[in-house]
């Protein structure tokens, strides 16, 4: 019996174990440095760099604090900071984003991160932000939302619909760190109206309960990317 209880309680920690691996696994050594060459040991879908030949390089990038262009349809900028930019994350879990706002209603518009947890860090103006919970056993998709100013932080847990913006009279400044060497993001509206090949109008006027007419004018639509 005694057998049979430390084998229950091995499982339910095995068990508790993987599904708090909500972020990416955990390195099994001190770096994995990316690298484009396709003969070294392939770790988190990155071929690792010899150790021998890691250099500072590796593990660093310059240029956070230089205002980017907010003048295009959505009044924000983002500077992702993530595996592709820092070759040395690769394997580590995380990565950073400044992101820059427009007076008067600049917008990281809805979207996903469909890898990572992102906690977000007020530096410069007003932002209101929030998310969409997923659906709650009622039905309803809860909206969180905060006004956030200097020194303010929000989480905006993994995979969940949120958004941020300019709601105040000068420029805004905001940095991100997220749970993933590679958080990926998922734009809503380009997603659903920007896709190539553009999904069947049938799906999406039924999806949105609206005219197809409405379905053909924004698909064709110039749906950009804030993330430069």
């Amino acid at each position: 019996m005694e057998g049979l209880k430390v084998l229950l309680v091995f499982v339910v920690l095995a068990l508790a174990s993987s599904f708090a691996s909500a972020s990416d696994p955990s390195p099994l050594q001190d770096f994995c440095v990316a690298m484009k060459e396709t003969d070294g040991v392939f770790v988190n879908g990155k071929f690792c760099k010899d150790p021998e030949q890691v250099t500072e390089k590796d593990f660093f990038f310059s240029g956070l604090n230089v205002p980017r262009d907010t003048s295009g349809p959505v009044g924000s900028n983002v500077t992702a900071v993530n595996v592709a930019q820092i070759a040395g994350l690769n394997t580590l879990g995380i990565s950073l984003a400044r992101i820059d706002y427009a007076p008067h209603g600049g917008l990281t518009p809805p979207h996903t991160h469909p890898r990572a947890t992102e906690i977000l860090v007020v530096v410069e103006g007003t932002l209101y932000v929030g998310f969409v919970t997923s659906n709650l056993p009622n039905g309803d998709n809860r909206l969180i939302t905060k006004v956030l100013n200097p020194g303010d932080v929000f989480v905006f847990p993994v995979g969940l619909v949120h958004f941020q913006l300019n709601v105040g009279k000068t420029n805004a400044v905001a940095f991100a760190s997220l749970s993933s060497q590679n958080p990926g993001v998922i734009t809503i509206a380009n997603a659903v109206f920007g896709a190539d090949p553009p999904i069947n109008p049938n799906v999406l006027t039924k999806a949105f309960q609206v005219d197809k007419k409405l379905v053909d004018y924004l698909q064709k639509q110039f749906w950009t990317d804030n993330n430069n």
